[in-house]
């Protein structure tokens, strides 16, 4: 497989079409590696347009999402250089990197512990040093280091916990994926004050469950 133009078909068959016309968001896509944060058996996948498992060959368990549903959500939190971001769902670390390479310092809670080593793994080897892993409750989030410019859950939510959104900062963003299959939603939380929210819906998507809220999405491979 020629990677190089994998990776351009990916960005320009599956990712423009899909609304992501931010220049900065593009140019990362085809320099962060996500070939590096796919587990080895599904390496060859790692450019195709569908979620891939985070658990061994015939077993359930996380997903890393599909390349456009990662590139959109990043468009859509406006990440700074200044703003610090947390993360829930590492998984492989691969949205890590991306938000890392836009952020001042990230943040990513991990529930499964194996998980939450091999994301450090990845983001060690692809010479990210702005971010880091951590086993931890995503639904709780990290009160006591926020709060936070930006919050990104990396798959779906039943309902986003109100200690999320409560670790905002005013101007700061939440961005989620909120219901039920097979409708879901992409949303926005932005903090207008420390009383006022705005929520928008940005577009209609599916993502698998994150571990720890609400029933989990049927994921199988």
């Amino acid at each position: 497989m020629n990677i190089e133009q994998a990776r351009f078909n990916m960005i320009e068959q599956q990712i423009r079409p899909w609304d992501v016309l931010d220049a900065g968001v593009l140019e990362l896509l085809g320099r962060v590696r996500r070939e590096d944060f796919v587990p080895a058996a599904y390496r060859a996948m790692a450019f195709v347009d569908t979620e891939i498992p985070l658990a061994p060959a015939g077993k359930e368990g996380q997903a890393m999402l599909a390349p456009r549903l990662e590139a959109r959500l990043l468009q859509e939190a406006h990440v700074q250089h200044h703003e610090r971001v947390l993360e829930i769902g590492a998984g492989s670390g691969f949205m890590a990197a991306l938000l890392a390479h836009r952020a001042q310092s990230v943040i990513s809670l991990e529930k499964d512990a194996a998980l939450a080593d091999k994301a450090t793994a990845n983001l060690r080897h692809a010479g990210v040093l702005n971010a880091s892993v951590r086993q931890g409750d995503g639904t709780k989030g990290l009160a006591e280091e926020g709060p936070f410019d930006v919050i990104m859950l990396s798959g779906s939510v039943a309902e986003v916990p109100q200690a999320l959104l409560d670790q905002l900062k005013v101007g700061g963003r939440l961005i989620a994926v909120v219901g039920g299959d097979p409708v879901m939603r992409a949303m926005r939380y932005t903090r207008l004050s420390a009383t006022s929210i705005k929520t928008e819906s940005l577009f209609d998507t599916t993502a698998p469950r994150l571990a720890g809220f609400g029933e989990p999405s049927q994921f199988a491979f």
